[in-house]
């Protein structure tokens, strides 16, 4: 949620951080603005909406020069989208600016104490109260130091943060810090960078610094300095990005959603790359850090998750219930995080998070860590927070996902929840042909998810059928119950349709009362142990006459005799079912959102990341 981006070096500051921004814009598109220090003059250009019909138009009008300056794209947290609310923000003096991702929980006592000493304020957020906050320090300091005034305000505040500041009285320097909210050093040649997210920077350099909680940096264009708010020492270490600035961007695509959608066959064979062991019938990891003594001593999992690693997550349940024999439970992280729930010695936590960065899912991992319990991840952002924190975890490989509603990290998800229950049996009971069976059908999905996106324009005319209808239910049984409700989270956050998934069973314990010839269903139906029993509810449905939209599996004569409309899936084995039939679903919800005339890529509230509470 939120970007930022900041430059020091020799070059003009306002397009590497325009650009920077448009690169960030998936994490908040609410407003954007800039802080340059031009000359001796520390100079604002902020606008609500998004970059090029808000921000990039006001800079055309009104440049700015100076090689120095910080960058923000919003996602409203305190105070509504407006110019006024937008960062960068002042202090007092005006000689400080400041942007902010996070919260600032203690942000009104503040501001309370401020008001009583003369300042005044322009916004309604909490970041402005932390400009003054600075600023304040800052005046009262002998010897000027924008770091330590830093320093002093973060102590003073409770709640996360993710922060860049410059002072035009130390024109060299920008100062960042973090708690909670992701910041990264970009380190170049005579320039240095600070930013949220790395695609913002990966065009300028790939040698990055991962700033953990309570660091606070200094860079200027030939050095940067990182102490510990804590420790006052920091643990530093120098990464390289493993992915090029192009992998960023949309390409011959219309949309982010759809280039990533259509990266699947790509993102699998990633995710299954190095990992499938067929002489030894298993799949194999090398940053689980758990030997096989361990594995076969865990007696449960409990995998924590939010939005679409949620569903991911329930779809985890099922494979490693069945493969390998454990009991799982999957938690929302945010619920796992406040309730004080019985673990026992042997309990694994797994979480799942694409950006690793995930606010919830990040204090659930804290949260067993501090009772002593192993946590274990699957996350898509090589240094990311979780992947720092873990005792031992699985890369995705999937590359940048820009789209804000997750489509290639849920189909990465899945194809590594299918090899870690595979590699989870084998150390149990799972015998070595059924997952040498398992095994080749994951090898075959790349191809076969190749030939349902071949069916796009079929897709798109069913898609249209349906745009303008005001409600949606999505039904499933066994596997495919979590890819129901993932299909009607795909549906309802881009298109803004009203959509619920269930099991195809419980219809008919309430929701069916919905049911009228303006509201389709979409029935996962394919080739499984549940399909005579989901055939059955379906006929229900058909009954009430509400409108079909069935999704089967290829060679299925009997659901176009039932359905309205048909999609089709290759045959595989069940357990890998919620693989295939997640695309179509992706690509049924995209058409739906462009024919409505929704913004695919920035659908209205959201944001890529949730890195607050």
């Amino acid at each position: 949620m939120c970007g930022i981006i900041g430059y020091v070096g020799k070059k003009a500051a306002s397009p590497i951080l325009l650009e920077g921004l448009r690169r960030l814009e998936y994490r908040g598109y609410d407003s954007a603005g800039i802080a340059i220090l031009q000359e001796a003059d520390l100079l604002l250009r902020k606008k609500k909406g998004k970059i090029d019909s808000g921000l990039a138009t006001l800079l055309q009008n009104e440049p700015i020069a100076g090689k120095i300056g910080i960058g923000h794209t919003r996602w409203a947290t305190h105070g509504v989208p407006s110019d006024k609310n937008c960062h960068p923000h002042f202090d007092q003096s005006e000689k400080i600016a400041v942007v902010h991702n996070g919260v600032i929980e203690n942000y009104d006592a503040l501001k309370e104490k401020l008001l009583a000493a003369g300042h005044t304020f322009k916004s309604d957020t909490d970041t402005e109260v932390l400009a003054h906050l600075i600023g304040d320090f800052y005046k009262k300091q002998r010897k000027k130091n924008l770091t330590q005034a830093v320093c002093a305000a973060l102590r003073e505040v409770i709640g996360t943060y993710g922060i860049a500041v410059i002072c035009a009285d130390e024109p060299d320097k920008i100062v960042g810090a973090r708690r909670g909210s992701p910041l990264i050093i970009g380190i170049g040649k005579g320039e240095n960078f600070l930013a949220s997210d790395a695609n913002a920077i990966v065009a300028h350099t790939k040698r990055v610094v991962y700033l953990n909680d309570y660091d606070v940096a200094t860079i200027t264009a030939k050095r940067f300095d990182v102490q510990n708010l804590g420790t006052e020492t920091a643990n530093i270490q120098v990464s390289q990005l493993e992915f090029d600035s192009e992998d960023a961007v949309r390409g011959e695509h219309a949309h982010f959603m759809l280039k990533e959608i259509y990266e699947q066959p790509r993102t699998i064979e990633n995710a299954l790359r190095g990992r499938v062991d067929l002489k030894n019938a298993t799949a194999k990891f090398g940053g689980l850090n758990l030997s096989e003594a361990e594995l076969r001593s865990i007696d449960r999992i409990i995998i924590a998750a939010s939005g679409t690693s949620w569903h991911a997550a329930l779809v985890g349940e099922y494979l490693i219930e069945e493969l390998a024999g454990i009991p799982v439970e999957v938690e929302f992280a945010h619920e796992f995080c406040y309730r004080n729930a019985p673990l026992k010695k042997n309990t694994v936590l797994l979480v799942l998070s694409q950006s690793g960065e995930t606010a919830d899912t990040l204090a659930a991992l804290r949260e067993a860590k501090r009772r002593g319990h192993k946590a274990l991840a699957i996350v898509n952002v090589v240094g990311s927070t979780i992947a720092r924190e873990v005792d031992g975890g699985i890369y995705m490989h999937a590359g940048p996902e820009i789209g804000v509603a997750s489509t290639k990290a849920f189909v990465s998800t899945l194809t590594i929840l299918s090899m870690l229950a595979i590699h989870l049996g084998r150390v149990r009971k799972l015998s070595a042909g059924h997952a040498l069976q398992l095994l080749h059908a994951l090898e075959a999905l790349p191809k076969q998810i190749e030939k349902i996106l071949a069916q796009n324009n079929s897709l798109k005319k069913i898609a249209r059928k349906y745009a303008k209808a005001d409600d949606f239910f999505f039904l499933g049984r066994g596997y495919t119950f979590p890819i129901a409700l993932e299909g009607a989270l795909k549906l309802k956050e881009i298109s803004y349709i009203h959509a619920e998934g269930y099991s195809a069973a419980e219809m008919k314990h309430g929701p069916i009362a919905l049911i009228d010839k303006k509201t389709p269903t979409v029935f996962l139906v394919p080739e499984d142990a549940m399909r005579e029993k989901t055939m059955a509810n379906l006929a229900m449905i058909r009954a009430r006459k509400g409108p079909i939209i069935a999704l089967a599996t290829e060679g299925d004569k009997q659901i176009k005799k039932v359905a309205d409309d048909v999609i089709f899936i290759p045959k595989t084995l069940e357990q890998l079912n919620p693989i295939l039939a997640s695309v179509p679903l992706q690509l049924f919800a995209y058409h739906i959102a462009v024919a409505r005339g929704c913004d695919v890529d920035k659908p209205r509230n959201l944001a890529k990341s949730v890195t607050v509470e």
